[in-house]
């Protein structure tokens, strides 16, 4: 298992799995992403902070970072960190343990940028998918 940056080649199957993961959250809770304009994802690409995870021939998760972001690290003394934004994993591909696998990368990453920490965030209210992030090692700050 390898984390690679997403290609533009990869759009169609990024957006695949925002849609199939829009569903599975609408199934487990009342909010869900928004659809998210070609554009965003598009430049994320290009500023190399969109990666995926491939299983065989098959996009298995994809992931965005940020070094900057100013809603969730509002309040926070602690400058330099690794957000984490929309995780979207395949439904085939669930309980595999990826976000241990993104943290694990994330890590490696921080270390050759001298960042220590790594955040990021959910809809208020999932208490389900909170649950998941404690379990995988994150702290919980706030709503």
């Amino acid at each position: 298992m390898n984390i690679t940056p997403s290609t533009f080649a990869d759009i169609n199957t990024i957006f695949e799995l925002y849609d199939a993961a829009t569903v599975y959250q609408k199934s487990v809770n009342n909010k869900s992403w928004s659809r998210f304009e070609s554009a965003l994802i598009e430049r994320e690409i290009s500023e190399n902070r969109h990666f995926k995870i491939m299983e065989d021939d098959i996009m298995a998760c994809s992931v965005v970072i940020t070094l900057k972001d100013p809603v969730i690290g509002k309040g926070s003394a602690i400058d330099k960190a690794i957000y984490l934004h929309r995780i979207a994993t395949h439904l085939n591909f669930r309980g595999r343990s990826y976000l241990k696998k993104i943290v694990e990368w994330c890590i490696a990453y921080g270390k050759q940028r001298q960042i220590e920490y790594i955040r990021m965030d959910t809809h208020s209210g999932n208490d389900g998918l909170n649950t998941h992030y404690i379990r995988s090692g994150f702290t919980y700050k706030r709503i």
